[in-house]
């Protein structure tokens, strides 16, 4: 496939991909806000539902309060005895108080009495200047219906003397015949229906209006909807409702209303409506309610705002949804792509690695052979440093070889005068002589064979794991061995031997081999002094005890460390091959100690300092 045939290629599916790409997002948005309107539209209705629900048992408790109450007054027998006699002055002045008293205490407005042809009689107000008191109320419903049916009745009404809304309820007044002398009645005031509306608390933009059977508000949670005619009044309803003077003189205006349809989701109580304010107009979803007991209609409006927003995170959450699928899309995608790029290139890789495999395996093998040989190179190198170590104290030994020869070469002359003198006087018979020879003999053998085992000791490897050692005896046995040679000769040995054992973490042979090293370096730096001293003292320091060697010769040269350097000497070839101080580190660090060489602060020649661990346990 040539390069311009695969570019076209690709240029049609990515074309192809940014088309459906936006066609999945189109739809998407769409149907997050669908589902958003759905959402929200649910929430308003159910929020109205709840309110509407409320709302009805307030009113349905009041009517039950206030129902029984003219029924009650009406077979009160002062009622019947006023009806027959309304020509009493006395029997009228009781009514009267007996109304005032009864509208103090069922909370009413008003209470009043009408005859059969509905004038006013007795009321709670005749002391006012709006006293119903000779007022004819015969083209009120409540009465007339009262009358006909003999039972309760309710109505609704604007006052035509106080101009005040009201409830008003009713009961014939009957005599023992069954025969209407008058009706009763008593006005409660609506407005405290109104102040008990409350708006839910997730939407402040909410109204409540309540509609009659013509469908005029007259209990509205806004003022300027009082009186209004939410729905079409034909004009022979127009006239009945002047005739009944509910509404006294209020125009009825009819609402700017746009019904804008059912929206998705809600029930059949439910509606859109758009409603004018002026120049404005307002949308709201109505949902309207019949209240109990009356021909009333509850209708709870909520402004469509929150709608907006129910949407907008709708449309956000199905935005983020899409762009999760799409990004997941993308990244399976790629993730694909990149893996059959990987078969790809195992399957290269599994033939590069088998052309491979014969050169790594003869690789290996030859790695194997050198790691052997490495191996081997180690251990000879292990055994070459521990004969060197002992290479070194035979060197020391043959150092030591001429002393020792003097020493013992004294003691053997003295035993052989002994011996001799011992014979002479045996031969005298003079016993007390030949035991004082023979005992001077024995102290020259002890003193040969004490002199004799610790340079054995000295020379025989060290074998087995570090052990619990008193730093005073390797030093009691160096000094014994340095002392037999011929060159300790007139060197003072200051040693400054502790009371107390010092006990440390080592082996005996090792640190006492370190020792000597260091006592016999001392000794040949001290031969070029008149009055040569050596000084050696163990103190403790922390958890450590450390022992110095000090002399009083020349002193070290300014680099110290490369004293400890291999075949590194200031010595001549006679008097040494320089490894003297390298081997000494060696053990030193072996044993997990130090060893160190610097001049001294008075400037009286060198010292060197041992340091080792103290052993746990002790003091």
């Amino acid at each position: 496939m040539s390069l311009r045939h695969y570019l076209t290629n690709y240029r049609l599916r990515l074309t192809n991909y940014r088309f459906w790409v936006l066609v999945i997002f189109a739809s998407t948005c769409l149907l997050s806000w669908v589902v958003g309107s759905w959402a929200g539209y649910r929430l308003l209705e159910r929020e109205s539902i709840q309110e509407s629900f409320r709302y009805s048992q307030l009113v349905a408790n009041e009517l039950n309060r206030y129902r029984p109450i003219p029924e009650l007054m009406a077979q009160h027998p002062l009622m019947l005895a006023v009806l027959e006699n309304p020509d009493s002055d006395q029997l009228v002045l009781e009514a009267n108080e007996e109304m005032k008293q009864m509208a103090s205490i069922v909370a009413s407005s008003d209470v009043y009495l009408m005859d059969r042809t509905g004038m006013t009689i007795a009321a709670n107000n005749y002391q006012l200047p709006t006293s119903f008191i000779g007022r004819n109320f015969a083209f009120r419903p409540y009465f007339h219906e009262a009358m006909a049916s003999a039972d309760s009745a309710i109505y609704f009404a604007l006052g035509v003397t106080t101009d005040q809304r009201g409830l008003y309820f009713s009961h014939p007044v009957l005599n023992d015949a069954g025969d209407a002398l008058g009706v009763v009645a008593i006005k409660i005031q609506v407005t405290d229906l109104e102040d008990q509306w409350q708006r839910p608390a997730a939407f402040t933009e909410s109204e409540m209006v309540v509609l009659d059977l013509d469908g005029i508000s007259f209990l509205a949670s806004r003022s300027t909807w009082l009186y209004r005619a939410f729905e079409p009044i034909t004009e022979a309803r127009r006239s009945a409702i002047f005739a009944d003077r509910r509404y006294h003189d209020e125009e009825l205006a009819p609402m700017t209303i746009a019904d804008q349809g059912r929206p998705l989701g809600v029930s059949d109580l439910s509606e859109r409506l758009l409603i004018g304010a002026g120049d404005t107009a307002r949308p709201y979803l109505s949902v309207e309610t019949p209240l109990p007991q009356l021909d009333w209609r509850l209708r709870v409006l909520i402004g469509t705002e929150p709608v907006l927003f129910t949407q907008l995170q709708f449309l956000i959450a199905g935005t983020v949804l899409f762009l999760g699928g799409f990004l997941t899309w993308l990244y399976l995608r790629e993730r694909y792509r990149r893996e059959a790029e990987l078969a790809e290139r195992g399957e290269q890789l599994e033939q590069r690695v088998a052309e491979r495999t014969a050169d790594l395996e003869s690789s290996n093998r030859q790695l194997l052979a050198e790691v052997a040989e490495r191996e081997k190179a180690e251990q000879v190198l292990t055994e070459t440093q521990q004969e060197l170590i002992q290479a070194a104290k035979l060197a020391v030994l043959g150092q030591m070889s001429a002393g020792l020869n003097h020493e013992m070469n004294q003691p053997l002359t003295a035993i052989q005068a002994y011996a001799r003198n011992s014979r002479r006087f045996l031969e005298r018979g003079d016993r007390e002589t030949v035991d004082a020879n023979l005992s001077e003999i024995v102290a020259l053998c002890d003193r040969m064979a004490e002199l004799t085992r610790q340079f054995k000791v000295f020379a025989r490897k060290s074998e087995g794991p570090p052990s619990p050692v008193d730093l005073r005896q390797p030093v009691d046995g160096a000094l014994k061995i340095i002392s037999a040679q011929d060159n300790s000769e007139g060197v003072t040995f200051d040693w400054q031997r502790p009371s107390q054992p010092a006990w440390v973490h080592g082996d005996l042979i090792r640190i006492e081999q370190v020792l000597v090293n260091l006592i016999a370096n001392a000794v040949q730096a001290t031969e070029a002094v008149e009055q040569p001293k050596i000084t050696i003292d163990v103190h403790k320091n922390g958890t450590c005890w450390q022992c110095r060697v000090r002399d009083n010769g020349s002193g070290l040269p300014a680099n110290t460390e490369q004293l400890f350097e291999p075949f590194f000497t200031t010595k001549s070839m006679k008097q040494g091959l320089g490894l003297g101080l390298s081997i000494s580190r060696q053990i030193v660090d072996a044993l997990g100690g130090r060893l160190v060489g610097q001049n001294r602060a008075d400037g009286q020649g060198a010292e060197f300092i041992l340091t080792l661990t103290q052993r746990e346990g002790t003091a």
